[in-house]
């Protein structure tokens, strides 16, 4: 016996101790203190551990908040002893105990030239039956023996081969079965074969010793090198002893080695045919890349049956010799390689060719070769400084592709990592490369062609035996209508060289197949008809495979919807589900046949449709290039795809290129996955109008998601989450579903997975709707499991509230993935009070590594995600690093350009020796995980052993010497894993940052880099106490709060459209009837201008008020004058303190109207006043100071008439940073970054910019992709990508943008239709220009008549479907047949809104360009600097101005800022009119005079903010008098003195000469005689008036009696307008004590300047005073009244105020008792309200306000008092002011 071994035999509940970590008990952390040693943080938590020892927080255990000792179940053990089994013969338990014959089947038996069968004598050592199946399936007679069995003398003479078999246990321990085998090999009478046991029993035979290894090899995955032929298999293996092969006899040598630790894996012969390996090559489940060595075995015994002198020869082996492959494929050096991008972003080609092609770039550099890149997309890292050596921002067409590689002369060229844009440069140059002396890298292209080509690829594949959907390819429409006749319907036509299945689709009718022909034929000279295999499952794999044949498949993935909807639109999961082994490794085996069979060197993709009734499949299409699910795969094994296929290129072996995750497993091996990858689309239809949201073979989806987890519900629900911040999980989302949900799951849309949870939550069963959608059953079982555990906790708050939910119920709904959001939905609780009672439970995610092999070995990875599924971290927590959270998932209006900044970001912090934590979810951005690529270690060189193989690896070692990482980003600092950075794959939500941020013991976060989705969650962070960087998260909420905004900028007196807040559809109408349609509808806190619209007339503004108020749920809505013809002007700046460091202005070419994320950009401007400029950099200091801005910023400006007008400002990070910083060659980025975290950094730094030197950035669109969308720009952004260009001119750089953005220039034949008379007339020129140029013009009715009246002939043409109408003026037939080069549609203004149902002849004649391939312009701006560029006729030839070196930065001057404005404080307090005045009663106070006073109460917040302390009563004292108890009010006026630098006197009453009986009034005059003015509380409702009157200075009422409590008043206002932006258009709720409360009172009076509604809800005896209520009646405020606060009140409620039931105001104290408990506020009760809605309370509470809502995010009590500091810092500032 060795030692003890425990079992679990039960469990038992214990006390729960307290959590650890600076916890406070609403789950969030303490605040981050300074770094000193002087005073370190406080231990609350040792502090709060003694006092509950000591039972000191009474009842209510800890702090109050907990109200019993919380249990935790722990498991019980039992003892057990606890054997070795190695001291064991195990062999002679499994052996079979006498011997028995196996025969083949008469068709295949092998025979004897004696006639007898073949046989082959198996000595059973453990042998696995699927052994015995590989020989006799061959044809072998098989005589299974004893292990022990004496064979050489039992069992004859006639067998023709030994076979010995794997098994378990020490082969030190078989001495008998060693002993035969060597008496059998001296006889040298038939071949010998031994696998893994068997290997290391005939090395002991032959004299080798064995050895114990120190953990084994274990798994499928395993990569072994053949030493004769160079090459490497992935094997499968499960031993935990090894052959040592320093003890072979110099008649054995290695004939197989372990790439990862050398150990030896088989032996051979030197002469006669004896062969073993330590693998199995018959593994199932496993893969069969070895089972040939059965047939070598076999060929072997037949050879030496044919001819004896065999039995004289060692075993050959197929692959042929090292060397000579070796020298077959020689390692490429290339000194100059030309990279092609992908270009601007579109639906189908997104951020994952930037991850590629940086990593491309990235591996080259690694091998000292200088890199050139062609890529016009400006805001990708791919075109940053540190990556490629020269880049091009050029269009990626074989035109300018040609001009570079004549001008740069390359020796070689990749094609493969920009997508199909570059494949298809690829394809059309292929006959010009070698005159061009360029060798294309990796896959050759004619294999590209062959993949590409429809019809080559199934003859291709038909060659191999390898099936495919039965096809014919066609070029002309009757070829396709042929074609059908031979397939049959339903088919799926494809276009050939198409990305993103474009032109794709399925046709079940001659009707449907001929517009899909019309359509395909417009975008590919070729289409492919297919057998249609819809609801097959589709399956995808990544391999990959290098010059010398080695071939892996690194990740298999599973569409989660069957075959029919494009892979890009669907969920797919990784690793596969619901595959059997039998399916997998039969697709893996026909992968790595079909790749090797076309020559792929690199990486590629395959994909098949699997008939899910049988094992039927067919291959789809094979991708030779990076592709979608390159990235995904990347990301969801670890193992870097475009790096390893880069190094490829260049003809580097598999099985040298080492993993520095684990630093000693190589390349060549199969990522083991101990986690599941789940991928979500996210789509932006909404954006849209008319488009079709239905899903089918071509792709919508403009961004996606990858979520990593334990188990398939844990990643599904955080993929869904990842999508969208409002989705909470897997669960009913009512809202989100706009027809019937059979109609959803029969044709799916964009709203599938809502269409599932909706069916499972409406009683659908799994049976029925796998019949509905064909999904698989796995699937749905595991979506069924989620549905019904929700129901399940819904149901548990009968019995458990959210403080005592059991624990294993609580745990097990974190381990399916539901987050503290959706649990607060079920258990009618809020996100922060599950929070913390998920603490308080101790239940806390752990953390894991993606570290490629499933913690085989260990790793050193940074990349990371969290699980509730596992019982420990991966990694310790030492770093405290500076968070940085990212952008989410890609979507319209926040791409590639904020993970340029967020990366920017990171580098700078860790450039400046800051260690980073990175944030995000989107799969396309480029985590910081780093892999090395190198050869061997040079120590550990070939062994002389291994004979011809040394001159193999010598020839392929000749690279470098030392092991260099390589990184998913494009990091150039260090790649010591010291210094590496943390990457978590996790959603963007409040919890999990939380989770981060307290797990990490991060420093602070940087939010301002990830665009809108982290600012969405600025203000629940910082109320959380998390240290942000840079701008306070208060200052962003008041940029982005469209009323906060609006107000501050006025205050600034900095202009802007004049606006209104939406409090009603009336006061709406009358403000655009007062300015004058038209005016823009803007909601808060969107991206990319989501429901903002122009609005053209009363008819439409209902209508869209309402949508913009449904998408801004939370914030709110205004109304702005939308001012027309006017320019637009971005600036990005860098603020520091409020004092701006750096900045750049560029134009739009578009009028505004136009969103800038859809507008042209020009840098630097052009045609700007310098007088404009002036105004808007003065404009942007304002804002900047006032905002207290530090980090980056942006704001977007309209000029017209020299005069500017604001129209917003994100305090953010904006899409234009990138842009700007790189044509500027000043990375504003890095200098925001340095200014937020405290790193010196130099304001206004030089630039060197050179002269006649012009950038324009052009939007890229995706209209193609989105069918029936109709292609016109607006206020909402449609762009899913940008380019920019240079060039000398303005219009020489703006026509290379639009070429690269795939259009083409127009030759021959324009068609215009010019919709209102304004445009007509100023396109005309332009329209002259093209006259003379000699272009064809047509144009329809109307314009054809106003150019005619011009002297300008046209062509007329008309969009009527008239049969009868004659083909030369139809408009229609001239799209159709691609006879128009360009169509210019100019759309009139919407005025006068039309029917959805209605269809405009410019919206068909748009959309049939759109399908139909023809260049399509519809801004009258864009078609004059468009016509201008072509009449300017460039030559597009190379110049200095077209790339990038990114050569250091010389000095230049210089610029330098003006000075920032001067303060306005003190402007604003010289005019008080409270100056000298009492404070008594709210009454008489004018709206002008609050709105002065919260002017300077946000002035004091800034303040205080910036200095901590001001000056403004230096030398001035407060007397405090309180007759009453006071916390808040005393504490409050005191620290706001002591805030302006003044003094106090605290006089308590019951330490005062009112004791001895003095009178109010004279304890007022004596005051008076010590301060400069006084605070006054006291219990007589006269006492104010009375002070008032004896007191020569002003007197503050902090309360008298029942009466009046302004200062409070003054603070509730105050707080509302903070907390939502405006007082105007809400509904109050006043609940508790209206009777006495005399902060209601107050209130209700100020309340009579604002349009608002009052709700009372109060039992009688506590009723609102008959005089108050008349008040509120009288003017027309009074709402509803009730005795008790009813569910129909809350949900009205925007603010929800609730008073103390105040005891000593009570006579009657039987009263009191009878009321004090009657009105209770709790999280229930708020479960019906508004999500933006808050409570306030003016404090003390007794238990009319329950301690659950405390952690509601709603709940503003807190904060009221914060607030309150500065109101009442602002009115003594105005009271006592100098």
């Amino acid at each position: 016996m060795l030692g003890r071994l425990l079992m679990q035999n039960g469990t038992e509940q214990v006390p729960d101790g307290i959590p650890a970590g600076a916890v406070t008990p609403n789950g969030t952390m303490t605040p981050a203190y300074p770094q000193t040693p002087l005073m370190p943080p406080p231990n609350m938590h040792a502090v709060n551990g003694k006092l509950a020892v000591k039972s000191i927080n009474g009842a209510h255990g800890l702090n109050g908040y907990f109200s019993e000792k919380k249990m935790k179940e722990v498991p019980t053990y039992e003892e057990i002893d606890w054997y070795n089994p190695n001291v064991r013969n195990l062999v002679a338990d499994v052996s079979t105990s006498k011997p028995k014959i196996y025969s083949p089947s008469a068709s295949s038996a092998l025979k004897h030239p004696s006639g007898r069968p073949v046989r082959v004598v198996c000595v059973d050592v453990g042998l696995k039956y699927n052994q015995l199946r590989c020989l006799v399936n061959r044809g072998l007679e098989v005589e299974v023996v004893p292990w022990n069995y004496d064979f050489p003398k039992l069992a004859g003479k006639e067998y023709d081969g030994l076979f010995i078999s794997n098994g378990p246990g020490d082969p030190a321990m078989m001495a008998d079965t060693v002993k035969h085998i060597a008496t059998a090999m001296e006889e040298a009478r038939t071949p010998i074969f031994g696998i893994c046991l068997g290997h290391q029993l005939l090395a002991r035979a032959a004299g080798a010793n064995t050895l114990k290894m120190k953990f084994g090899n274990r798994g499928h995955n395993i990569p072994c090198t053949n030493l004769l032929s160079g090459k490497c298999y992935i094997t499968s293996q499960n031993h935990g002893y090894a052959v040592d092969a320093n003890t072979l006899s110099k008649d054995w040598e290695e004939l197989f080695v372990n790439a990862n630790d050398q150990s030896n894996e088989g032996i051979r012969h030197v002469s006669k045919p004896y062969f073993s390996v330590q693998f199995h090559p018959e593994s199932a489940p496993g893969p069969r890349d070895t089972e040939f060595l059965f047939d070598v075995f076999i060929k072997t015994i037949v050879d030496a049956i044919d001819d004896p002198k065999t039995l004289q020869q060692p075993v050959s082996f197929p692959g042929g010799d090292a060397a000579e492959n070796a020298a077959k494929n020689p390692r490429l050096h290339p000194k100059r390689v030309l990279v092609l991008g992908s270009g601007g972003l579109s639906i189908g080609q997104a951020g994952e060719f930037d991850y590629s092609g940086s990593q491309c770039i990235k591996a080259l550099k690694e091998e000292g070769i200088y890199t050139i890149l062609i890529n016009p997309n400006i805001a990708t890292i791919q075109t940053s400084k540190g990556l490629a050596d020269k880049v091009y921002f050029l269009p990626v067409n074989a035109e300018f592709v040609r001009k570079v590689i004549k001008h740069e002369r390359p020796d070689a060229i990749y094609v493969t990592f920009g997508g199909q844009t570059a494949l298809q440069v690829g394809i059309q140059l292929k006959d010009e490369f070698e005159d061009l002396g360029v060798k294309v890298l990796g896959t050759s292209v004619d294999t590209i062609i062959t993949t590409e080509d429809r019809e080559m690829f199934a003859r291709s594949m038909e060659s191999i035996g390898a099936p495919c959907a039965k096809s014919k390819s066609a070029n002309t429409v009757p070829e396709a209508l042929e074609a059908v006749e031979h397939i049959g319907y339903p088919v799926i036509i494809r276009a050939a060289y198409a990305l993103g299945g474009l032109g794709s689709g399925f046709a079940e009718n001659k009707e449907q197949l001929l517009d899909l022909c019309n359509k395909a034929f417009a975008a590919s000279p070729q289409i492919l008809i297919e057998r249609s295999m819809k609801g097959w499952k589709e399956i995808e794999y990544e391999v990959v495979r290098d010059a010398h044949d080695n071939c892996i498949t690194v990740c298999n993935m599973e569409n989660f919807d069957p075959l029919g909807i494009h892979t890009g639109d669907s969920v797919v999961v990784a690793p596969s589900q619901t595959l059997s082994d039998e399916d997998y490794n039969m697709l893996r085996s026909t992968a790595v046949r079909v790749i090797r069979h076309l020559g792929v060197v690199g990486e590629c993709n395959i994909q098949y449709a699997l008939n899910p009734d049988s094992r039927e499949y067919c291959i789809i299409e094979v991708n030779a290039r990076l592709s979608r699910s390159s990235a995904l795969a990347s990301k969801a094994t670890g193992y870097p795809l475009a790096f390893i296929a880069a190094k490829l290129g260049l003809n580097i072996p598999l099985n040298e290129i080492k993993n520095s995750v684990t630093k000693k497993t190589v390349a060549c091996f199969e990522p083991s996955l101990d986690y599941v990858v789940v991928k979500i689309p996210r789509w932006d239809l909404k954006k849209f109008t008319r488009v079709s949201t239905l899903l089918g073979s071509s792709m919508k989806s403009v961004g996606e998601v990858m979520a990593i987890g334990r188990t398939f519900e844990e990643a599904i629900q955080k993929a869904i989450r990842s999508v969208d911040p409002s989705n909470l999980g897997f669960n009913e989302t009512a809202a989100l579903m706009s027809i019937d949900l059979d109609t959803e799951l029969q044709t799916p849309s964009d709203q599938r997975m809502f269409a599932l949870a909706n069916a499972m939550h409406n009683g659908y069963s799994v049976d029925k709707i796998w019949q509905m959608t064909k999904i698989d059953r796995w699937f749905l079982y595991r979506l069924k499991g989620l549905s019904d555990f929700g129901h399940q906790m819904q149901g548990l708050m009968q019995t458990y509230h959210v403080d005592n939910v059991p624990h294993a119920t609580f745990r097990r709904a974190k381990e399916l993935g539901f987050s503290d959001r959706q649990l607060a939905l079920f258990w009618a609780s809020n996100e922060q009070h599950v929070r913390r009672a998920r603490l308080e439970a101790g239940i806390m995610p752990v953390v894991k590594q993606i570290d490629t092999v499933a913690a085989e070995f260990p790793a050193f990875t940074n990349y990371l995600y969290t699980t509730y599924n596992g019982t420990e971290h991966d990694v310790g927590f030492t770093d405290q690093g500076v968070m940085v959270l990212g952008s989410g998932v890609y979507r319209i209006g926040s791409s590639v350009e904020f993970d340029w900044c967020s990366v920017r970001a990171v580098r700078t912090l860790r450039e400046n020796g800051r260690k980073t934590v990175m944030v995000n979810v989107s799969r396309v951005f480029p985590p910081f995980y780093q892999v090395a690529a190198a050869s061997l270690d040079p120590d550990a060189a070939p062994c002389p052993r291994h004979g011809a193989v040394k001159h193999y690896f010598a020839a392929c070692n000749r690279r470098h010497s030392t092991t260099s990482d390589f990184e998913r980003h494009d990091r150039t600092v260090s790649t010591d894993y010291d210094e590496a950075d943390r990457l978590y794959f996790e959603c963007i939500t409040l919890e999990s940052v939380l989770d981060i941020y307290q797990l990490e013991r991060s420093s602070g976060v940087i939010l301002s880099m990830g665009g809108q989705i982290p600012n969405n969650i600025s203000l629940p962070l910082y109320r959380s106490n998390v240290r942000i960087y840079g701008t306070s998260p208060e200052m962003i909420d008041t940029a982005e709060n469209r009323y906060k905004f609006s107000r501050m900028l006025d205050r600034l007196g900095v202009d802007q459209p004049q606006w209104k807040e939406l409090t009603s559809t009336e006061e709406a109408k009358v403000f655009c009837n007062k300015v004058k349609y038209p005016v823009l509808v803007r909601p808060s806190y969107v991206l990319s201008g989501a429901a903002m619209n122009t609005v053209y007339s009363e008819h439409d503004l209902a209508a869209y008020l309402a949508q913009a108020a449904e998408v801004s749920k939370e914030c709110p809505v205004v109304i702005t004058k939308y001012i027309e013809n006017a320019k637009e002007i971005e600036m990005d700046a860098v603020a520091r303190n409020g004092t701006m460091i750096g900045h750049f202005v560029s134009e739009h070419v578009e009028n505004a109207g136009v969103h800038s994320g859809d507008a042209t950009l020009i840098l630097p401007p052009q045609d700007l006043d310098p007088e404009t400029v002036r105004k808007i950099e003065d404009a942007t200091r304002k804002i900047g100071d006032a905002l207290n801005v530090t980090g980056p910023y942006n704001i977007q400006f309209i000029a017209k008439d020299n005069e500017i007008k604001v129209i917003e400002c994100n305090v953010r990070a904006s899409r234009s940073f990138p842009f700007v910083s790189k044509v500027m060659g000043l990375d504003l980025i890095e200098m925001a970054t340095k200014a937020m975290t405290g790193i010196p950094v130099r304001e206004y730094p030089p630039l060197n910019f050179p002269s006649e030197y012009v950038a324009v950035k052009v939007p890229q669109f995706s209209f193609a992709r989105l069918s029936g969308a109709d292609p016109v720009v607006g206020v909402e952004m449609a762009s899913t990508g940008e380019v920019a260009c240079f060039g000398r001119t303005k219009y020489e750089a703006y026509i290379k943008g639009l070429i690269a953005t795939g259009f083409k220039l127009p030759k021959k034949n324009i068609l215009l239709s010019i919709g209102s008379f304004k445009d007509k007339v100023e396109l005309l020129p332009s329209v002259e220009k093209l006259h003379k140029m000699g272009y064809k013009l047509y144009a329809t009715a109307g314009t054809a008549d106003f150019l005619e009246e011009h002297g300008i002939s046209v062509q007329f043409l008309e969009a009527l479907h008239d049969q009868e109408q004659r083909q030369e003026y139809s408009l229609t037939h001239a799209l159709a047949n691609n006879l128009i080069d360009l169509y210019i549609n100019l759309p009139s203004s919407n005025k006068f809104r039309r029917p959805a149902s209605y269809m405009s002849k410019g919206y068909r004649t748009r959309r049939m360009a759109v399908d139909y391939q023809t260049p399509l312009v519809t801004n009258v701006k864009i078609a004059k600097i468009l016509i201008e560029a072509i009449s300017r006729n460039y030559d597009m030839n190379i110049s200095k101005v077209d790339y990038m070196t990114f050569a250091d930065v010389t000095d230049a001057t210089a610029i330098v800022p003006q000075p920032p404005p001067s303060q306005t404080l003190e402007q604003l307090l010289e005019r008080s009119p409270f100056k000298g005045k009492s404070v008594v009663s709210v009454k008489g106070y004018s709206k002008e005079e609050l709105h002065l006073l919260f002017t300077v109460a946000s002035e004091m917040r800034l303040g205080v903010e910036r200095e901590g302390c001001l000056d403004i009563l230096k030398g001035r004292v407060l007397c405090l008098m309180f007759f009453e108890p006071s916390t808040r009010t005393s504490s409050s006026f005191d620290a706001a003195m002591k805030r302006l630098g003044g003094e106090t006197v605290m006089i308590n009453e019951s330490h005062s000469s009112t004791r001895k009986g003095e009178s109010l009034e004279d304890t007022i005059r004596t005051l008076d005689m010590y301060g400069d003015a006084i605070v006054l509380r006291h219990p007589d409702n006269d006492s104010a008036d009375i002070a008032a009157k004896y007191a020569d200075h002003p007197i503050i009422n902090a309360g008298n009696g029942s009466r009046e409590h302004p200062t409070q008043a003054f603070l509730d206002l105050f707080t509302i307008r903070e907390e939502l932006g405006t007082v105007n258009g809400l509904t109050i709720t006043f609940t508790g004590d209206l009777k006495y409360g005399r902060t209601v009172h107050s209130l209700c009076e100020i309340l009579k300047h604002y349009n608002v509604t009052i709700q009372l809800a109060a039992p009688t005896a506590l009723a609102l005073p008959s005089k108050v209520r008349a008040a509120l009646q009288s003017r027309g405020q009074l709402g509803v009244e009730s005795d008790r606060l009813t569910p129909e009140m809350v949900a009205k409620t925007d603010v929800l105020y609730c008073t103390r039931v105040q005891q000593e105001r009570f006579e009657d104290p039987e009263l009191y008792e009878v009321v004090k408990d009657e009105l209770v506020v709790s999280a229930k009760t708020l479960r019906d309200a508004k999500k933006n809605m808050i409570v306030m309370h003016p404090l003390p509470r007794n238990m009319e306000l329950h301690k659950d809502v405390d952690d509601d995010p709603r709940a503003a009590y807190f904060r009221q008092m914060r607030y309150g500091m500065f109101v009442r810092m602002a009115l003594l500032a105005l009271v006592m002011g100098p």
